[in-house]
């Protein structure tokens, strides 16, 4: 272990290229050794544009020693909770650099007045589970990390794809609440709505699908470092037991496919079935298990 001698702490909004370098080697080492998963999302964040002037929110939280980062942790939000993810450099663990870190988002989650947040960790992560235990988060749900491993089959004719703009970011908005709250009918709200448009700069391309030009469900794709990822795939109840969610998944792989992504995963749901099917059945193997764990607000706010 190396005891740290020039701590300092580096609070931002969003991240910049010499940000995503650092966090890269800071991942890339506690990877190496502690062979678990992590879901930091620095693509994406990299990839968001027109920043303004002015800190309006905090997401990023960075521990240096000296020039080293050596721990990490940001904030995600995709039209939900907050999902907070991070990491401290092997080196330097046991000297409260994640306790420090996450005394702070517990600060910047109370001046926001946060609904709760998500915390995550890898399944097989003991020190990540035991943090998130003493937390007081309780679980939420699991997601499976999947890889495209095997060959996948021709999809069905007849479906087509249109890439999403801003006027149909209600319609984004209605399906996200169907496919992910388990409603059929639900109010749409303001802050649930995402301009894909804005999206799109940021490297995350949603698709509407169709059906004789009938909107029948949508997925968005996402092309980094040669990883394309799909996320947020789904059809609506009514266009379901069709054959459709095939067609739209093995579409999302060619497209991926013809944009050069040398591998691609997606992440889906641990209880649900099938999706989980479906996905193993054109070609995707499990790689890792991803938890969450809701910290509600209360007990942010008594932080």
């Amino acid at each position: 272990m190396k005891r740290i001698e020039k701590a300092w702490i580096k609070l931002k909004e969003n991240i910049d290229s010499e940000d995503y370098e650092l966090i890269q080697q800071l991942q890339e080492r506690c990877l190496e050794h502690d062979k678990t998963a992590l879901k930091v999302e620095l693509d994406y964040k990299l990839g968001v544009a027109g920043a303004r002037s002015g800190v309006q929110s905090i997401n990023e939280f960075m521990c240096f020693d000296g020039e080293r980062l050596i721990g990490y942790i940001g904030i995600c939000s995709f039209g939900g909770p907050w999902e907070v993810n991070g990491m401290v450099d092997p080196e330097y663990r046991r000297q409260g650099v994640f306790t420090k870190l996450f005394e702070l988002v517990l600060a910047e989650a109370k001046r926001k007045e946060t609904k709760g947040m998500l915390l995550l960790s890898d399944r097989l992560s003991d020190s990540g589970q035991k943090f998130i235990a003493a937390t007081g988060a309780r679980y939420n749900h699991s997601e499976y990390e999947m890889y495209l491993k095997g060959e996948t089959i021709q999809q069905q004719p007849g479906l087509s794809f249109r890439k999403a703009t801003n006027a149909d970011a209600k319609e984004i908005a209605r399906q996200n609440v169907i496919y992910f709250n388990d409603e059929r009918e639900a109010e749409v709200k303001p802050e649930d709505m995402i301009m894909p448009e804005e999206e799109e700069k940021r490297g995350m391309t949603c698709y509407l699908v169709e059906k004789d030009e009938e909107i029948i469900g949508k997925v968005n794709l996402q092309l980094t470092s040669k990883l394309g990822a799909i996320f947020g795939l789904g059809v609506l109840p009514e266009h379901r037991r069709k054959g459709y969610g095939r067609s739209l998944l093995l579409m999302a792989i060619e497209k991926l496919k013809e944009a050069n992504a040398k591998d691609i995963m997606l992440q889906v749901a641990a209880e649900n079935k099938n999706a989980l099917n479906l996905y193993k059945s054109c070609g995707f193997e499990e790689t890792s298990t991803m938890d969450y764990y809701f910290l509600q607000s209360e007990v942010v706010m008594e932080a």
